[in-house]
């Protein structure tokens, strides 16, 4: 009588290379990438460069040129910090019978690809897509999950401007701020939070018939990806998943920790709730097409900052260290997780790229 099979053995992997995804997309092709790198390189030099040479900024060079170490390399551990918080969310949603090296491996990748291309982390998401399609999840589940991912991660941040705006308008945190920076940043984080969940109730639509022109397909399939994908999101803060929940907080307000320390590292004590405010209206710049979003995030940190009440030379030295280490510290971790990554797809012995199926 034959031994019984290891239950373990009862589950394989969906072939790590289908049909139509074997080369990267053309946005994150390597010489792309390349060329991305070398484009905020460049633009980081410059910025740093103006900083240090143009008449009129001798207080931020000033602030630059006394940073306290000690601080700097703490901001670094924070963002490490946040680094791993989003592996964890991206574990949490995206597939948790992976290892854990492969979860770190993916979330490394897509960070450091975030890094390079801009609106909001998009690019990342795009790379993981890929990987995660090589390695055989189905193309919807990877839509859905997309979408999933990017609003809960986002949504950390709304909900923090609703509630500390809110707070801030009624005089229990301070400091004094008019109502233009106070209610109305937390009534317009309240509206979009509401649009969100509305989201769900548009239904995922019909088929658009097999005469369809790829455009109108290619509407309705991300039409059922948006609405889906909301869907899940709200299943997912829903069901108090606590990596979802550590991962996206932890992802928010480590980040927000690098900025307050390189504050620190500068000489600045600016209100906690100074930073937190600026952080969500600053990061729209990155929206903006700009190689690693170099002059869009930072000159819109710095603005909002500085309208908020941060001094501008200290809020000019801060941001620009800031983004130093927001850039490079992702950008160095996620290259050596993707050299890893890209062995592993052609390697039998790294199955656990997708998720397992019942073996036929």
């Amino acid at each position: 009588m034959s031994a019984p099979a290891d239950p373990r053995r009862t589950l394989r992997a969906e072939p790590l290379a289908p049909p139509g995804a074997e080369s990267l997309p053309e946005e994150l092709a390597p010489r792309r990438l390349l060329r991305r790198l070398l484009e905020a390189a460049a633009l980081l030099v410059v910025v740093v460069l103006v900083a240090v040479l143009a008449p009129g900024l001798g207080q931020v060079r000033d602030r630059l040129a006394g940073a306290d170490p000690g601080w700097l390399v703490l901001a670094a551990a924070f963002e490490a910090l946040s680094c791993l918080s989003y592996v964890f969310m991206f574990r949490a949603v995206f597939c948790r019978r992976m290892s854990w090296r492969t979860s770190a491996e993916i979330g490394w990748a897509e960070l450091a690809a975030g890094s390079l291309v801009p609106a909001s982390g998009a690019g990342g998401l795009a790379l993981g897509a890929w990987i995660l399609r090589r390695g055989g999840m189905a193309v919807d589940k990877i839509a859905r999950r997309s979408v999933a991912f990017f609003l809960v991660k986002s949504s950390v941040n709304f909900v923090a401007v609703a509630v500390l705006g809110t707070l801030m308008a009624v005089g229990i945190v301070g400091p004094h701020k008019s109502w233009l920076l106070t209610a109305l940043p937390a009534a317009l984080s309240v509206a979009v939070i509401v649009v969100v969940l509305a989201i769900p109730r548009l239904g995922p639509g019909g088929d658009p018939g097999p005469d369809a022109s790829k455009p109108r397909r290619a509407w309705f399939a991300v039409r059922g990806a948006v609405i889906r994908g909301t869907a899940e999101a709200v299943e997912l803060v829903r069901s108090r998943d606590p990596l979802v929940i550590v991962g996206a907080i932890g992802y928010w307000a480590w980040d927000n920790a690098v900025l307050w320390a390189t504050f620190h590292a500068v000489g600045a004590d600016v209100p906690l709730s100074v930073v937190l405010m600026g952080y969500l209206i600053g990061q729209l710049g990155g929206l903006l097409p700009l190689p690693g979003g170099v002059g869009g995030i930072d000159g819109g940190l710095i603005g909002t900052l500085i309208v908020y009440g941060a001094p501008a030379a200290a809020t000019t030295a801060a941001v620009l260290a800031y983004r130093v280490i927001l850039f490079w510290l992702p950008l160095l971790g996620g290259a050596i997780a993707f050299v890893s990554l890209r062995r592993a797809l052609n390697q039998s012995e790294r199955p656990d790229l997708c998720e397992p199926v019942p073996a036929v």
